[in-house]
């Protein structure tokens, strides 16, 4: 049991190291579960890709998701997954919101299918196994809302 406990800390060496890389998340999809006057249901998903030369496992996301400048959710998830050595996996989180109060805006950015809209992802990625590290995360986009309307 001591010597799995050890061969399992030989990977986490390279969080403390010099040699750890951080990972870098997208936002790369928007799913609508369900649309409601009250309540909407998204899910969000993130591509996780792990640069390092050892797997890196993931234990949570806190995020804060905007849509130009309404933000469109914003939680912590605590879903684990273990992303390959110089990989990536996709990791999925749904969300439960209300963007009532932003009707109008959101009806306007709806109007024109073919504008793209910006989107802002700030957070944090929790990796590790004990203790672990949360890594910075930052980026924005846009996304073209006739992409997610049927027709």
């Amino acid at each position: 049991m001591l010597l799995s406990l050890l061969g399992g800390m030989a990977g986490c060496s390279t969080w403390f190291s010099g040699n750890f890389k951080d990972p870098e998340v997208e936002l790369t999809k928007v799913d609508i579960i369900k649309a409601r006057l009250l309540e909407q249901q998204f899910m969000l998903r993130f591509r996780i890709d792990n640069p390092n030369d050892h797997s890196l496992p993931v234990r949570g996301l806190i995020y804060t998701v905007h849509l130009n400048d309404v933000e469109l959710a914003s939680g912590e998830s605590s879903g684990w997954l273990t992303v390959p050595a110089n990989s990536f996996e996709y990791y999925e989180v749904p969300v439960h919101t209300n963007l009532w109060r932003h009707m109008k805006y959101i009806v306007r950015l709806l109007e024109k299918p073919d504008r793209p809209i910006s989107y802002r992802l700030a957070g944090e990625l929790k990796t590790g196994l004990m203790g672990g590290r949360r890594v910075h995360i930052s980026n924005n986009g846009e996304i073209i809302p006739g992409n997610f309307i049927p027709e």
